[in-house]
Order: structure tokens, then sequence, then C-alpha cells
């Protein structure tokens, strides 16, 4: 999932200056207060496809499956499932067994009654993927899977109507709890797939009922969460109410590695979930607002950005004066991949000609990634050489890659493939044309800062750069268009397979996740054989040829994984980031004291 935030501005103030004396009072509904460092987008699930707004989807909507809280590595658990599917030997067939008893929160679409959810629920969910009027970015989780799901989709293309009636062969309901997927080839990783939030379980009455002309319900949200919509300030402020109708569930996690865990587990133990009643979301762009947020004491959990990290840790620890106020420190390497990519379809940057793969390549090797760690992000990531990272099924911590920083290779480079300098020291394209890349940011201080940094990259070759700043909606728009032309991009585990990581250079996902728009017939042969088999060593053996492919063709760098620092207040109980879901707020308590 694309993460939409970055860097932000470096000024900050200090925790001492502005740390509250007390706490605040004591709440009859227990509140968590959390900040979104960017706006939200459509609340529903076929839509979202941001790390952000898949905080809200996460917490209204249920998918079939979800991850253990506490198991490290990450475990895949029932949610709305009865218990993990049974996976015949090929991997083609999933069968599925729903709890009874799960209900959608109360809602003028079912006409006063109560409205349980069934197995027909997620397969009509699943069927709005592939509607063509909808067009959801999310489809390529299914695609090419599930037997006669595309044939339905292709259908609607031709007639112009999504027959959402039809009964597809693949999708089997045994009877109102029970489903058989049937697959078109081997999977063994549809069970993630099936944990991931747009697949989570819509009602058919609520799209008919307030879907727009396509389709889309992006603010009604009704879902079998543990939380509600309770009131929405578009850009600005979230809150979500406790849906009292969810199905009783008891908090019974059994500790992992982490020796922090037995504390977890004495705190939270056989209570209710959720014991949070009510979560107050803002949303604040600049990393000094989130800030003074937090050391203010008006936010309870707080997502510690690079730039910032000087203010709170030391070392990669929580400083000294921050842990005697009790405030707590979650700190992992996200399972995230922050690359560059070019757009092979550009007419200056693209192609598969010698001097075009020559001019990514050498660009690649001019930037110095290491610089763009310590300068921007403080410290706060580990260089990355591989397109799969660290805690995700696939990653090769001993690959070596071709490309490595050498700016004055890089300039041989361009030297021998004709990008000629001029008088002026500026290069031109091999035709004599001038030579100029476009490097897009986000439109805030953080979308400056990078832009800076990769110019310092171009000068080093004698190339012009402009930048074009855009809002990250927008940039995301012109991405599935194949309208940018290179851009610094975040990717956050869907799910922790390299599958999920690999994908991002498949051909048929252009114009979804590919927003490099490569199509390279090898690097596709590649990926689908991967595709179909299970984890294991000639799995492996091909996700290094495609590694190196990217490499080869100078389409994409990878570059780093950022650390995630989480920073609770003293009164924030049972609380562990975990590194595939994307909030943790049904697991946790709060409790505030009375101040003295």
């Amino acid at each position: 999932m694309q993460d939409s935030t970055w860097i932000a501005a470096m000024t900050v103030a200090t925790a001492a200056a502005c740390w509250p004396a007390t706490a605040p009072a004591a709440e009859a509904v227990k509140t968590l207060r959390y900040i979104l460092p960017a706006a939200e987008a459509s609340f529903d699930p076929a839509l979202g496809r941001d790390l952000y707004t898949g905080h809200i989807i996460e917490a209204i909507f249920e998918t079939l499956y979800t991850y253990d809280y506490l198991a490290r590595p990450v475990k895949l658990a029932p949610s709305t499932a009865a218990a993990l599917p049974e996976v015949s030997a090929d991997g083609k067939s999933y069968l599925i067994r729903l709890k009874p008893g799960t209900y959608f929160t109360p809602d003028p679409a079912f006409g006063g009654k109560p409205r349980e959810l069934t197995v027909a629920d997620y397969m009509y969910s699943w069927k709005r993927l592939f509607d063509p009027k909808l067009a959801s970015p999310n489809s390529w989780l299914l695609e090419g899977k599930v037997v006669g799901l595309d044939a339905l989709a292709e259908q609607a293309r031709r007639s112009g109507r999504f027959d959402y009636d039809q009964a597809v062969a693949g999708l089997e309901q045994v009877d109102r709890y029970t489903l058989r997927i049937h697959l078109t080839h081997t999977d063994f990783n549809l069970g993630m797939i099936l944990a991931y939030e747009p697949l989570s379980a819509v009602a058919r009455e609520v799209v008919e009922k307030y879907g727009d002309s396509k389709g889309e319900v992006a603010g009604h949200p009704v879902g079998t969460g543990a939380y509600k919509l309770g009131q929405w300030i578009r850009g600005s402020r979230i809150v979500l109410d406790e849906n009292t109708g969810h199905r009783a569930e008891v908090w019974n996690f059994q500790p992992g590695g982490d020796a922090d865990d037995e504390r977890i587990v004495r705190q939270m133990k056989g209570k209710k979930i959720p014991q949070i009643g009510r979560v107050e979301i803002s949303v604040q762009l600049e990393d000094q607002s989130r800030w003074l947020s937090f050391t203010s004491g008006e936010a309870d959990l707080f997502w510690l950005d690079g730039p910032l990290a000087p203010k709170a840790l030391l070392d990669g620890k929580l400083r000294p004066e921050l842990a005697a106020r009790g405030v707590q420190l979650s700190r992992i390497v996200d399972p995230e991949l922050s690359y560059y990519y070019w757009n092979m379809q550009d007419p200056v940057v693209g192609g598969v000609g010698k001097d075009k793969i020559a001019l990514r390549r050498a660009i690649a090797m001019a930037h110095d990634v290491d610089e763009e760690i310590r300068l921007v992000l403080n410290g706060e990531a580990q260089r990355l050489n591989y397109p799969i990272p660290p805690g995700v099924v696939g990653h090769d911590p001993r690959y070596q890659p071709l490309l490595r920083y050498d700016p004055v290779l890089a300039n041989k480079l361009l030297d021998r493939y004709g990008y000629k300098k001029g008088a002026d020291g500026w290069r031109t394209l091999p035709d004599g044309k001038p030579l100029s890349v476009t490097y897009t940011s986000r439109n805030e201080a953080a979308g400056v800062l990078m832009a800076e940094l990769w110019r310092k990259t171009y000068n080093r070759l004698g190339i012009r750069m402009d930048n074009q700043r855009k809002i990250f909606s927008d940039i995301q728009k012109a991405e599935t268009l194949c309208k940018v032309q290179t851009r610094s991009y975040q990717w956050l585990a869907d799910y922790p397979d390299g599958d999920n990581f690999m994908q991002l250079f498949y051909g048929a996902n252009v114009g979804q996740n590919n927003n490099g728009c490569l199509k390279d017939a090898q690097f596709d042969q590649w990926f689908e054989a991967s595709h179909r088999m299970p984890p294991g060593p000639e799995r492996d053996a091909l996700y290094r040829r495609m590694a190196r492919r990217l490499e080869v063709l100078g389409a994409a760098m990878p570059a780093y994984s950022r650390y995630r620092n989480m920073l609770a207040q003293p009164g924030v109980i049972g609380y562990k980031k975990h590194p595939i879901l994307h909030q943790e707020w049904k697991y946790m308590d709060i409790e505030r004291k009375d101040p003295k």
C-alpha cells in the first residue's frame, strides 16, 4: 500500500518546552486521540489505496482474516472467519467457514432490521473490484486468480453493465456461512490477500442506497468492524465511535519473542475488545503541528517521522527526559520499500534503447542514498539493495547490487552514449535536443526538501531538473495515467510476502500499482511463474533474477526501509506497533488520571 507521508519541515519545538504539566481529566468514554499526517480519501474499501485512509477502513470494515496482535514474525489469524482456510494440496481451492452472529452496523439501508454478515457479502464485495464502472485500483488482488471473475468483468466491458447476480464458478457458496474459492492456478498467498482491507465485506443494500453514479460509497461507510463513523469533516477531523453491536471478543493473545509482550499480556488479558470507545482523529500536514499536539498532551499516539527523530530519540532509544515522563516508544523497521522509479513510457527517460537504459542507470548511480538517509531521515532508515524488504518472505540480505553510488562512472556512461555537455555545462539528448528531467514531489515543505536533494543528483550529471509539486491525491491520479516522469515512492506491505513487492513492476499492473509503467516480457514471465510457487529456494531464485532485471533495465532502484517510531503517552496501555495492521486501536486501552 502506498505510504502517503514524506519528509516535512526540520524546525520543531522541543519536548521539554511544551510538555503538559498535568494529564487531561478522566472521560466517561475512553477516547484515543490520533493524528493522520495526510488527508483521507474514499472510505469505500474498493477504492481506498493509501495508508492513512486504510486506518479508517480497517477500523470500520472487516476482512475474513487478520493478523495475531503479538506474534512475530506475523501470523495470519481468523477475523470474521471461524478458522484459517482449508487449502487443497495443489493450492487451488480454499474452503472458508464464517462465524455466525456478525452483524453490520445498523443503518436505514437495512429497513430497521438486523443485517447479518454472510459469505454472499464477501462474494458481492469482491465482484465490485471488477466492475469497470467503479474502476477499483485494487482489482489486481484477484485478477487472473478466481475462476470466472475476469470473464464477468470482460462481459461487463462489452455490455456496459456489470451483472452482480451472475454466478461465478470460482466463488461457490456452499451454504450461508461456507464458501469455497476455486483458483485458476496455485496460490498459497490467498489467505494473506483476504486479510487486506480492500477485500472487506460491504453490504449491497448500502451501495445501492448511498452509492454515486459509478457505485462508490465514499462518505457513508457501513461495516461490521469494532468502530463506526461518528463525525467527519473532510481533510480535518474524523471521529470513530464504538460499534456496540460488534460480536463479543476477548483479548487473549499469547506473548511473542519481545520481552515487553509479558507486560502487555498482564495489562490486557481477559478484557473485552475494544476497550477504547471513541477515536478522535485530526489531520495535520506539518511535522511541527503534529509534534506540538503530542507534546502538549492533545494526542495520545504519534508517528515520529525521521525529521523529528532527534527530538525524541538518542541512538534509536527514547531520550531520558521523555522516558522519565512515562512516554513509551514502539520501534520497528517497516516492511516497506522506498525506491525511485523512472517512467518507462516517457519519451525522455523511458524506453529500452541502450541510450535510455544508460540514462536511467547513470541517474541511479549519481544519487547518494546514504546521504538521503543521513540528512533527510536523520538516519531513521536501513539501506536496502533488494526490492523485497526485511521482515517479508523472500527478502535476500546477501544480494549485491550492480548499481552503486559512483558519479564519475555515471558521467562516463552518459558521455559514451551521446549525452554531450554544451558550453553551458548542461547535457543534451543524443540527437542534440535539450535534456531536462522533471522530478515530481508533494507540494509542502517535504517536497521542497526532497526536490533539492535530487537537484544535487542531476547537477552532478549536468542534467537540468524541473520540480513539479502537487498534492498527494493528484500525484496518485497522474501515476495511474503514466504521467509522472520520475519520483521517490514508498510501498508498505499489504501482506508480508515478496509477491506484494514484485507486483509493483508487473506489466499487467500498469494503471494500478506499477507507477513506473514497466512492461517487460521477461520480468512478467518470471513474475507469473513465481506467483504460482510456494515460498522457497526455487521462488527465491526467480526473485533474484527479477531484481537483477530491474537493475539491468534501470527501471527502478531500491533505496531503504524506514524505521517506524510510534510514541505513546503514559496512559496508553497494551500498545505495540504491528508491522502489517495500519492501526491497533481495538487491541489497546487507555487510562487518564485526574490532575493532582
